[in-house]
């Protein structure tokens, strides 16, 4: 896929821009569309708006059982890398899981019902 990096003024890349049709598709870090085909600018302008925040927030792993709490690790055109969310717990060894990119559909943000990780059950 041809695609044109998109980088904030410091030179932190938010994205990409690809042809499509007569548009420009904005893509971000995970490899998801952020805009349908729109003019240059505007993709340039969708990229700037969605920003790089959504990488330090919390995401659901989903797999066999309950969805796991994770946080990204590595993020590349090659792959997603992420790890059970520590806390910051920097003595707690937590396995990385690396995943395929663009950002797989086992991947997502957290849902009203998710295990938070606060709460303690005894069931």
């Amino acid at each position: 896929m041809d695609r044109t990096p998109h980088r904030r003024d410091d030179g932190e890349l938010l994205g990409w821009i690809r042809a499509e049709g007569d548009g420009w598709v904005a893509i971000d870090l995970l490899g998801r569309e952020v805009t349908g085909g729109v003019e240059w600018l505007d993709a340039e302008a969708a990229l700037e708006r969605h920003g790089i925040a959504y990488l330090a927030d919390p995401w659901m792993l989903e797999g066999d059982g309950a969805p796991l709490r994770v946080r990204l690790v590595e993020v590349t055109p090659a792959r997603i890398v992420v790890k059970a969310d520590d806390f910051g717990d920097i003595t707690r060894a937590a396995p990385l899981i690396e995943l395929p990119w663009p950002l797989p559909a086992r991947l997502r943000p957290p849902r009203d019902g998710d295990p938070d990780a606060f709460t303690v059950s005894r069931d």
